[in-house]
């Protein structure tokens, strides 16, 4: 299988996506529950939106400390499941997207590197990883992508979970 150029165009500045943009986002995305079979569709959906796009990504869902769902489509590497790792362990920390968070430090005129005190080894700031918030509990997990520059990454995500809840309409 060859790998679609058109699947990691270069991203313009003007379409990364503001803090407002980012923090609408996780208002928006919110769940009524997150079951394991919920976490099973959704990393599902994901698989056959990286299939579609022949995405060298690997998906990963977690809830309360478990994994609920992995894959690893063809092109993407170990390197992946230590980056999905970095990013998720930002979203649990945070409570917020991984690239959320290292906009709202890039906003203060830093980085998440120079600023956070955390390890860079175990922490990543970068664009991935999202949130799984349920309604009236709160921030219970993560689903994370890696594969794709990082803007990437989080559209990716942010795209699959507007289908999933049926906000993309």
């Amino acid at each position: 299988m060859t790998r679609n150029p058109e699947i990691t165009p270069k991203v313009r500045p003007e379409l990364t996506p503001s803090l407002e943009e980012l923090e609408a986002q996780e208002r928006r995305l919110v769940f009524r529950r997150f079951t394991h079979e919920d976490a099973w569709a959704l990393g599902s959906l994901l698989v056959e939106m990286a299939r579609e796009r022949q995405a060298p990504v690997a998906i990963d869902i977690h809830r309360a400390g478990q994994q609920l769902f992995h894959a690893a489509l063809p092109g993407s590497t170990p390197d992946n499941d230590a980056w999905i790792a970095r990013k998720r362990r930002v979203v649990e920390r945070y409570g917020s997207a991984s690239y959320l968070v290292g906009a709202r430090f890039r906003a203060k005129g830093t980085t998440f590197e120079e600023s956070s005190r955390l390890d860079p080894d175990r922490y990543a700031a970068h664009g991935g990883s999202f949130p799984v918030h349920v309604e009236g509990v709160g921030v219970v997990g993560a689903v994370t992508v890696s594969g794709l520059p990082q803007v990437q990454d989080h559209r990716f995500v942010v795209e699959a979970l507007e289908r999933f809840l049926g906000l993309d309409r």
